[in-house]
């Protein structure tokens, strides 16, 4: 019986590789951009962090999350997210001493034990930001613009579609959630199973539920945007200034909330209509409180994640791969190891050349040179070397040329450069 991966897992194969490789270079130059610096974090931790971090009554927590314990009794999880992680850090190491506001960003994969489909995987990857140290409603902008800056350079914006919302603070939720709760005992019979068990564990998560029915009875529930104090209601409105100065469209949705326990004031989510169900590409919000819930100091905080397999949906063309600039079609012991040193040389100085790592026939290596996309071919063998020249052919136009082997690396450079 062949070996396959895991259900939910893929490998990913080079041609997909060229495709990531190209999102990941205009990922790292927006964040780039904005001053970002990265921070790797391991995939694995304890599974305290995420606990504690995301909510023990989130459904990541309760249904998604890869936990075992280790041969010393420790229970470890594989990261189902990177928040959580990346605060951990940056209290362990007490970054936030040395600056004031830390902008950091991370890529890497992620792990929930999910129904696999399109667009959504169980080991996925993600782009993470996070502003650490600030409470202020252009941070929560910036965030945003970092999201949409990065999807619609692979989308059409008249495609995406931002949704906005505020979850409130301590200070105002509460009263919202004795009257949704009061809503939702009393429509008690309508709602899921779901829904249910959110209803008197996290009752804000109801407005997650997909279910159609659901849906039709929450429409009439008690919404958070009645309930903000003033402090929110005037962060929120500075949030929308922010974006509308950075010419980004959006739309207030009363009914958005996040999956995770950590979220305050601002959330927010991109979509992408063409994408279906699972058509959320980024996504985020503010987290102030998080890092008191991790035994750290004080510190605001906000973030997102864009999701790489849905953005891979939404590529438009596809990444093409480099072309070689050079094939060293080498015939004879002499010529091959003579080809070598004008390999190295050119490799170092930016070329991408491609050599034969066996001994075949020139029309073998012509071969070669055309599978790999070569746009001239060096032609060197026995007779060659005694004359002290080499054939330089054009691949596209078929012409040649001679050159002489004296200082051949530098005139090879200054040909296939041009």
């Amino acid at each position: 019986m062949t070996l396959k991966a895991v259900k939910g897992f893929k490998d990913i194969l080079p041609e997909e590789a060229k495709r990531r490789q190209r999102l990941e270079s205009v990922a790292r130059k927006v964040f780039e951009s904005c001053g970002l610096e990265e921070i790797r974090t391991p995939i694995l931790e304890k599974t305290e962090v995420f606990a504690r971090g995301i909510g023990e009554h989130t459904d990541i927590v309760e249904k998604e999350m890869y936990t075992f314990e280790d041969r010393n009794g420790q229970l470890l999880t594989l990261r189902p997210e990177a928040t959580a992680g990346i605060l951990r850090a940056v209290l362990e190491h007490k970054l936030y001493n040395q600056s004031p506001l830390l902008k950091l960003y991370t890529m890497g994969p992620m792990f929930r034990h999910e129904r696999p489909q399109k667009g959504r995987l169980r080991q996925f990857h993600q782009f993470n930001v996070e502003y650490i140290g600030s409470s202020s409603p252009l941070a929560d902008a910036e965030v945003i613009f970092l999201a949409y800056e990065i999807v619609s350079a692979f989308a059409d914006e008249d495609d995406l579609l931002l949704e906005v919302n505020s979850l409130g603070c301590p200070e105002c939720r509460p009263l919202h959630r004795k009257d949704l709760l009061l809503f939702l005992n009393n429509n008690k019979d309508d709602l899921c199973e779901d829904c249910q068990r959110r209803a008197e564990l996290n009752p804000l998560r109801v407005f997650d539920c997909k279910n159609e029915d659901c849906q039709s009875v929450l429409k009439f529930a008690p919404v958070i945007k009645h309930y903000i104090c003033p402090e929110c209601a005037s962060h929120m409105g500075k949030v929308l200034d922010a974006l509308e100065a950075f010419g980004i469209p959006f739309v207030q949705n009363a009914y958005l909330v996040r999956g995770l326990d950590y979220y305050k004031r601002t959330t927010f989510e991109l979509k992408a209509r063409g994408l279906g169900a699972q058509s959320t590409v980024a996504a985020g919000g503010r987290y102030d409180g998080l890092s008191t819930l991790l035994d750290g100091p004080d510190l605001p905080g906000v973030g997102m994640a864009v999701g790489v397999e849905r953005l891979l949906l939404l590529m438009q063309e596809e990444a093409r791969p480099r072309q070689t600039d050079l094939f060293i079609a080498a015939l004879g012991s002499e010529a091959r190891t003579e080809a070598l040193y004008w390999l190295g040389y050119l490799r170092r100085n930016g070329l991408k050349v491609e050599y034969s790592l066996e001994d075949k026939s020139l029309k073998a290596q012509m071969k070669q040179a055309d599978r790999a996309g070569a746009r001239y071919c060096l032609i060197v063998g026995e007779r060659e070397m005694d004359e002290e020249e080499a054939i330089l052919r054009n691949m596209e136009t078929k012409e040649q040329e001679t050159l002489e082997l004296d200082d051949l690396p530098e005139v090879l450079l200054e040909k296939t450069k041009s």
